[in-house]
């Protein structure tokens, strides 16, 4: 009979067996490194395997300052913004990550990150800059295409990308596609590590 209760007790879930913070909680309880790891994977559109690197992590920012203002009047409940900045592992392509972090959910929800449409560029983040590497010269300027990655919960995930050679936007430039592809990945990868 001991020996059945035992057995029977290891199945129930205990809360205090699990350290993990709630999803809400995890933008401010888990490390930099963890919200934003030194190197996430993907894949171009030719399927070959890209890694995005870590270039910089920018101060925790009001989402007025961090995002652009029609991305900011979206997200009325926006309560903070953390931003960082990668590089494809050529050193090509950079993008900003901006997690916007919300007081519940998002009064839209894009069921996975979309890309930037053609006709031009999508509200996003602010690129964030960090001198002596691929992101010395991504701003404002430089923003080519972006992408957006949400599921109604805490968080919205948007990217804003560009080359690293510092060349501005033209309208009628039209988007590399493996651009286009690290905007999305990047933005997908870290939704979806906050929320699963």
């Amino acid at each position: 009979m001991f020996l059945l209760s035992v057995a029977l007790l290891s199945l129930l879930p205990f809360p205090w067996s699990s350290a993990e913070p709630a999803v809400s909680e995890r933008w401010h309880a888990w490390p930099v490194s963890r919200v934003f790891p030194a190197v996430l994977t993907g894949a171009s559109p030719s399927g070959a395997r890209v890694s995005y690197l870590l270039a910089g992590v920018a101060p925790e920012a009001p989402c007025r300052v961090a995002l652009q203002a029609a991305a900011a009047a979206v997200l009325p409940r926006c309560l903070t913004t953390l931003r960082a900045t990668y590089s494809d592992s050529t050193q090509t392509f950079v993008a900003t990550v901006g997690v916007a972090v919300l007081d519940g959910a998002p009064s839209w929800l894009p069921v996975r990150a979309v890309p930037a449409g053609a006709g031009g560029r999508p509200p996003s983040v602010r690129p964030a800059a960090f001198p002596g590497g691929a992101a010395e010269r991504f701003g404002e300027a430089q923003y080519v295409t972006g992408a957006v990655a949400a599921s109604g919960g805490p968080y919205v995930v948007f990217t804003a990308a560009g080359y690293a050679d510092g060349r501005p936007y033209q309208p009628e430039g039209g988007t590399e596609p493996r651009l286009g592809a690290a905007a999305v990945q990047l933005a997908e990868a870290l939704h979806k590590a906050l929320t699963r």
